[in-house]
Formats: structure tokens, C-alpha cells, sequence
């Protein structure tokens, strides 16, 4: 059985503006239990950019800057790479693999972000994979 992307993704989109405070982003992931946020597009920022839990930790914690005093737009990154909703699992897992991310915004066919699928999302469904259809996952 061939899985798509549509099926296993999270339609929930959250976005923040590119000068918001890193601090911002924090708590706004936190709440949310997301582990990335969509960057808005604005005059400065013509392109959707994405910002990370990975970008948190390689470009703020890992650098010792404050989070208070960096701007979004500052660590994101942009352009974004994507993933069409209705790819197969197998395509959207070569891409994340081929250009080593772990969170993937998700458009339709006319390029509007409809999701998100991030690497935990593929830990669902590769136990689905595993299982006989109708066969109950344990506990």
C-alpha cells in the first residue's frame, strides 16, 4: 500500500513574521508543541522561510546568542523546500533525506501551504506499514 503525504501530514500551519524576537518563536512552539513555524512573507521577506527546532540549537544555542536580541528572520531558513500533497511517503522521505531536514511544509497542487509533515510523522506511519490492515497497534 502506497501512503501520501495528504494522509499522514498535519494540516495545521503556524506562521510568525521574520522580525519577531527568537523568544517569540520559543514560546510560540512551545504552546503549540510544534517544532517549526512558517515565516511569513514581507517586504524584507519575499519568500516563506521556516525556522526549526534544529535552528534553534545550531544557531542560537550552539552560538551563545540570545534569543531576545535575534530576529526570526536571522535564522531562518528560505527559500522553502516542499513537498506536494500528494507525493508518496517515498518521495517526501527521499527529499527530507536528500536535503537533511526534518520538517516539511506541504503545498497543493496551485502552491498553497495546505501542512506540514516533520520526521515524528513518519514514525506513525511506518508502524501503520508494519501492521496487517485492521491489526491493532498495542498500547
Amino acid at each position: 500500500m502506497q501512503y501520501t503525504v495528504r494522509e499522514w501530514m498535519n494540516d495545521l500551519v503556524v506562521y510568525i513574521d521574520s522580525e519577531s524576537p527568537v523568544t517569540d518563536a520559543l514560546a510560540l512552539m512551545r504552546r503549540r508543541y510544534i517544532h517549526s513555524l512558517i515565516v511569513n512573507k514581507s517586504q524584507a521577506n519575499p519568500e516563506f522561510g521556516i525556522i526549526t527546532a534544529t535552528d534553534i540549537c545550531d544557531k542560537i544555542v550552539a552560538q551563545e546568542r540570545n534569543p531576545a536580541f535575534v530576529k526570526v528572520g536571522e535564522v531562518m531558513n528560505s527559500p522553502l523546500i516542499t513537498a506536494k500533497e500528494n507525493w508518496t511517503l517515498k518521495e517526501c522521505a527521499e527529499m527530507m533525506r536528500t536535503h537533511t531536514i526534518h520538517h516539511l511544509p506541504v503545498t497543493d497542487d496551485n502552491g498553497n501551504l495546505v501542512g506540514m509533515i516533520s520526521d515524528t510523522d513518519f514514525l506513525v506511519a511506518a508502524e501503520a506499514m508494519g501492521r496487517a490492515p485492521g491489526e491493532r497497534i498495542p498500547g
